[in-house]
Formats: structure tokens, sequence, C-alpha cells
């Protein structure tokens, strides 16, 4: 839609990005007596590094203590898991084990466990070799010594943005997708932004644009940070790898990346990665041979029995690394202005952590933040493994036979669940966000079967 300026077309709040940090913004001011809007040049939300990560709910035990992306993430993953049990978000309480395979690797894990506890992590504890391979016996030769941190969960990362999103529409934020913010004019009232669809107005603009955050900083002059995309590469093997873990196997960090996990997925699945290279194209999401390659034989020393498992797809997500070590977050009052960028790979954990801090620093520079009441989370579509899914409720198809009619049969997809995600808040515009909405054609066989049927259901969907 064209968005002309004046009048009912104005907000109080406009926030460029759609990404779990900007939705999770969003949401939050929705609680206030705002007009709010909420723009993407994409046309879904979540379409950036929010839908491709490692899907990893962090208790921040290995952050900088002291600093903000500390504060944010510990406080972030305590919101994240109350709003999760709220809204129908699936989160598995794995828990990690950090292992170290190298002499020096051993040496630091005292240094990570005090940093754990500076950071608020307290239950953080040392684990011998021996007590490593009884709690994964799959493991592969030469683990020395460890650290179990039970906070650790995994969720489902398509459903949170999904979820603030959905939350934010019905409380009356306007969400503008395919709308590319192209300039900024400050003016001493209301600031003009002028985008693909044409130009809109408002009293206080956020920066929430991920990996062209610092680009929408310059806009209003600023120049303390450029992001760096940092591409990470992940395979995702079959559902019959899961008996091979039980918790998140973490690497000994270094000082550049988190390195290469292991990790269950709440789908049931096993990922493993990521890769870390610097790229200068911000939409350079392909994977590599070499990367992949990589990867593969990581797994192998790591975890041997992957070798023998099927990979049911790679892909790759791009981080929004800065030559800083924290979040670039800060309020401009007399611009009226607030950024949140250089969000790197903990934001779904930090993302409601942020938009709690970002909204008192608003407060304190003169947002007007009068509290309203709001229905509060959305019931999301459940699609763990753990819990029960449509296909396994008989009451649910005794009284509506579509959720028995199943479409995608890797993932157990029905046609009652398409039905309600075309009918949803936020419809799906194409396959990929049909896929995060119900996991259709996101299994073993990547839609080879039900690509046709499902694309048929989405087209007529979009027809009504």
């Amino acid at each position: 839609m064209s968005v002309a300026p004046g009048g009912d077309d104005d907000a109080d709040v406009l926030i460029v990005g759609a990404g779990v940090v900007g939705t999770a913004i969003a949401r939050t001011l929705a609680g206030y007596q705002l007009s709010v809007a909420l723009v993407d040049a994409a046309v879904d939300v979540g379409t950036g590094t929010s839908k491709a990560n490692t899907a990893i709910l962090h208790t921040g035990f290995d952050t900088e203590p002291g600093s903000l992306e500390s504060q944010l993430l510990r406080r972030g993953s305590q919101l994240l898991s109350d709003y999760a049990g709220l809204a129908g978000i699936p989160v598995e309480r794995t828990g990690a084990l950090l292992v170290a395979w190298t002499p020096e690797q051993e040496a630091a894990l005292p240094g990570i466990a005090g940093k754990a506890r500076r950071n608020g992590v307290t239950d953080i504890s040392p684990r011998t070799s021996a007590e490593l391979y009884q709690a994964e016996p799959h493991l592969g030769p030469g683990a020395r010594a460890g650290l179990l941190i039970p906070g650790e969960s995994i969720i489902c990362p398509w459903t949170t943005t999904l979820a603030y999103a959905t939350e934010a529409v019905r409380a009356g934020v306007r969400l503008l997708l395919g709308t590319r913010v192209q300039d900024v004019r400050p003016g001493p009232e209301k600031h003009e932004v002028r985008t693909s669809r044409g130009p809109l107005r408002c009293r206080w603009l956020i920066n929430a644009a991920g990996l062209y955050s610092d680009q929408v900083d310059r806009m209003l002059g600023g120049s303390s940070f450029t992001i760096t995309p940092r591409r990470g590469e992940l395979i995702v093997f079959d559902k019959l790898a899961r008996p091979l873990l039980s918790a998140i196997l973490l690497p000994v960090p270094t000082a550049r990346t988190k390195g290469v996990l292991i990790a269950p997925t709440v789908y049931g699945n096993v990922l493993l990665g990521p890769t870390a290279e610097d790229v200068t194209d911000r939409t350079d999401t392909a994977t590599t041979a070499a990367g992949l390659a990589g990867l593969l034989d990581a797994g192998r020393r790591l975890l041997p029995g992957l070798a023998a498992e099927e990979v049911t797809a790679s892909y790759a997500g791009l981080r929004a690394a800065t030559e800083h070590r924290d979040y670039q977050i800060r309020v401009d009052e007399k611009l009226r202005y607030a950024c949140a960028g250089g969000i790197r790979s903990t934001g779904l954990s930090a993302s409601l952590g942020i938009a709690e801090y970002l909204a008192g620093q608003l407060g304190a520079a003169g947002l007007k933040l009068i509290s309203r009441e709001t229905t509060g989370p959305p019931v999301m579509p459940y699609l763990g493994q753990a819990g029960v899914r449509p296909y396994q409720d008989p009451a649910r198809i005794a009284a509506d036979p579509e959720y028995g009619r199943i479409v995608c049969h890797c993932e157990r997809v029905s046609r009652g669940e398409i039905r309600d995600a075309l009918a949803s808040t936020l419809p799906p515009a194409d396959l990929d966000g049909l896929r995060r909405r119900t996991r259709a054609g996101n299994g073993r066989c990547q839609g080879f079967y039900c690509a046709a049927t499902v694309s048929e259901l989405l087209a007529g969907g979009a027809a009504q």
C-alpha cells in the first residue's frame, strides 16, 4: 500500500525492520496509547536473520559481564521463556554441554564458568570426561572435560516472530510489508520517511533494520558502527538422527565466534553449525561446498554417528556483526530517534529484553507512555514435536476432519493447518512463509511430494 503523509497516516512511532527485534518492539509499544507503524522491505515478517539461526534460547552465560548484551540477554531469555508458555511457542529445556577437546580448551573452562556466574548463570557445573560420555554416549573420542549449562533451551524462531507481530497487529500496529526505506528527512515536529511505496511521517523513528541498520543510522546522521555481514552455514539432519544426543553440544568459544555446535531442534531434527565467514553482500545467503564440507568434517569428529544420517537441508543466515563487541542501542532525545543495531546471534533470545529496555529509554527521552489494555499474547499453532500436533488429536479431528487430512507426510501437516495459516492475522505471501507457519515442505523430501498440492492451496487461499 502507498501511504501519503499527513492526517491519519502519520504515526507516533515508526519502526524500521520486522525481524524478531522489530516485532518485539512493536508488540511492546502496542501496549501504550500510541499509533505505531512497522515497515519492512520483505513481503513477510522475520525473513532475514530471524528465520535462519541456531534456534537456541540462550541464557547468556558466555556474554561479556557488564555489557548491555549480557543485561538484555539475561532479562530477555526469562521474558521469552514466560511468553512462549502463553503463546504456545515450542520450547524444550534440553540443557547444554560445553565440551573441551584440547588441553587449552580444558584450561579455559574455569574462566568460562566464572564468567557465567558473573552473568547471573549460577547453576553451571563442571563435568568430567566420564560424566560427559555417560550423559552423551555418542560423543566422539577425545572429550576431556566440560560444563553443564542446564538453562539452555531450544525454541521455534519462526513462531516467535510471528507471535510478536500477530499480537502487535491485533493491538492496532500498522504493518507495512514490501516497503523499503529509501531516505529519512528529519523535521522539528515530524520525520518524513521516504519509502518504495510512498512517504510516511512519524514523530519518533526506531531503527531495527538488522543487516541494514547502519545504513538507516546514517540517514539520521549516525556513523558509530558498520555492519559486516557474517555468514553462518548450517546443516539439518533427518529426524532419525535425533536419538544421537539429548542436549545441545557447545564448543569452547573463541574471541570471534561461538564455534560449531550440534543441537536438537524443536521439530525433531539435529542441527550442525554454524560457520562464521565475513562477506560483503548483505543478501549472500548461499551455502558453499567448502563450508558444508567443513561442517560435515566437524560433525564426524564431534558426533561420529552423524556420518550415517541423512541430511534433510542446508541453509545459511547472515548475522549483523559490527566492529563492536556489544549491541549498538541508543536513543537520541533531540532527534527523536532510537537505534537497535548490531544485534548479532543473540537477538532472538534477547528480543523482549531489548524491547523492554528500549521502551524505558524512549519514555525517559520524552515519548509519553500511557498504558492501555490489550488482548495479550495470541495462541499460536504448535509446530514442535514434543507436544500434540493436530494429526495426533482425535477429538480435534472428529470436530473438524480437515485436521486429519495430511498434505505434507514428512512433517504431518494437515489441510486444516494450512487453511488456518491462510486465514490467520498474518497470512503467508509465499511458500516460504507457509513453511514457517506450518512446516509444510520442510521435511525429508523438501516438498518434492507435497509442493503441488501446497501451492494449489496457497493460491486458492490468496485468491479468497
